[in-house]
């Protein structure tokens, strides 16, 4: 499935939640967007970089047509071929943060290009650390016991025809020159992977071919070992994937069972949906090494070619604006050099390897401290990096 001899595509991955919904204000406040989040943030040790903080206080809106534009042209610019837009469709009566999405499609004459990122799983009250607790304010007061998530808008798949109109939407990115294409296959991630979705994809890829294409190119994120479809890559989100979940991959001082142990914990995790991680790790912070986790990245990207997989890369990682003390994961020790070096390693593997697409994580996950866009910290540095990285590459 790959390309010869070319430089690979960087996606870097698109957090659209930056504009107001109706659904937001109900769930977390009325004007709530992730800035909320970001902005509430609190160092939790000595040297801590929280809150993050926006070069020239530049907390957009996604909703503006501008907005997104000085994004596209920006990415542009330093080496980003286009990015992996979040998709939240719910069910039939919900599809939410559309509006950046849309903007990309119908009015930005940037030279960039998208795909969507479908996540497609219910929105729970665990995901944010806003207002202090676990629990949407709508529920609290009608609930005693506090303990795990609460469902706040489910994800349902449905059937056929509710496969169908999920797909008349998507279309009309599909349609457009802008929507990323692998040999005339609309690329499309799915992040969690469930047997039922085998037939949406079979269906969609059917409706693709009536629409011209070649069929769909889906990427699957959380998949079982062995799982295969056609015309697909499967895809390592990253700094999760070896950062957390495989915490010996890479490593040259792992023996093999204790890789083999670990391979099969995470096909665990994956088929249950359940964390690997204990009840006490989930109540407090878990700290990473930046050089660590890179170093076992590129080695195993190195030493593990795969046709079909799309290897993820990072530039930081911190979440502890969404969750506080309660299972925040920290990677220290980054900056934009140790990027440089490590991404460049990472690149020139991929080129070596003539693989067609990078996906990073992330274009603007501020509050999981996981972005390329500018900062009062280290300005334009991450996309410096990428730049010359790019310009650089032969």
């Amino acid at each position: 499935m790959m390309n010869d001899n070319i430089k690979p595509k960087i996606f870097a991955m698109y957090l659209p939640q930056y504009h107001c919904i109706p659904e937001n204000d109900e769930f977390w406040g009325k004007g709530f967007t992730d800035w909320v989040t970001v902005k509430s943030a609190k160092p939790l040790y000595k040297n801590h970089n929280q809150p993050r903080i926006p070069l020239n206080n530049n907390y957009y809106d996604l909703s503006d047509r501008e907005t997104v534009e000085w994004q596209a042209r920006l990415a542009h610019d330093n080496g980003i071929y286009g990015f992996g837009v979040y998709h939240y469709w719910f069910n039939n009566e919900k599809n939410l943060l559309t509006a950046p999405a849309e903007v990309l499609r119908d009015s930005c004459d940037c030279n960039i290009k998208y795909f969507f990122s479908w996540d497609n799983a219910s929105w729970k009250r665990s995901w944010s650390n806003v207002l202090g607790n676990d629990w949407a304010p709508i529920v609290d007061k009608n609930r005693k016991n506090h303990d795990g998530p609460e469902i706040l808008i489910p994800y349902i798949l449905g059937g056929e025809s509710d496969w169908r109109n999920h797909y008349d939407y998507v279309r009309t990115h599909f349609l457009s020159s802008k929507y990323e294409k692998y040999h005339n296959r609309p690329l499309f991630s799915i992040i969690m992977y469930s047997p039922e979705l085998v037939s949406m994809c079979d269906c969609w890829d059917k409706w693709a071919k009536e629409d011209g294409f070649e069929g769909m190119c889906f990427i699957f994120q959380n998949t079982p070992i062995d799982f295969k479809y056609q015309h697909s890559f499967l895809y390592n989100y990253e700094p999760h994937y070896v950062g957390w979940y495989n915490p010996s991959l890479g490593s040259k001082k792992k023996s093999i069972l204790i890789r083999i142990v670990n391979k099969l914990l995470y096909t665990l995790r994956i088929k249950k949906m359940i964390s690997i991680f204990s009840i006490n790790e989930r109540k407090t912070i878990k700290f990473y090494d930046y050089d660590d986790i890179w170093s076992r990245l590129n080695n195993y990207i190195s030493a593990n070619k795969q046709d079909n997989m799309i290897q993820g890369s990072f530039v930081g990682y911190d979440d502890s604006p969404r969750r506080g003390m309660k299972g925040s994961k920290i990677i220290k020790g980054d900056s934009p050099d140790k990027f440089k070096k490590y991404f460049g390693e990472f690149y020139q593997i991929s080129m070596k390897q003539n693989q067609p697409y990078i996906f990073l994580t992330a274009w603007n996950e501020w509050g999981e401290g996981a972005y390329l866009e500018p900062d009062t910290k280290d300005g334009l540095g991450y996309l410096t990096a990428i730049r010359e990285i790019v310009d650089n590459s032969k």
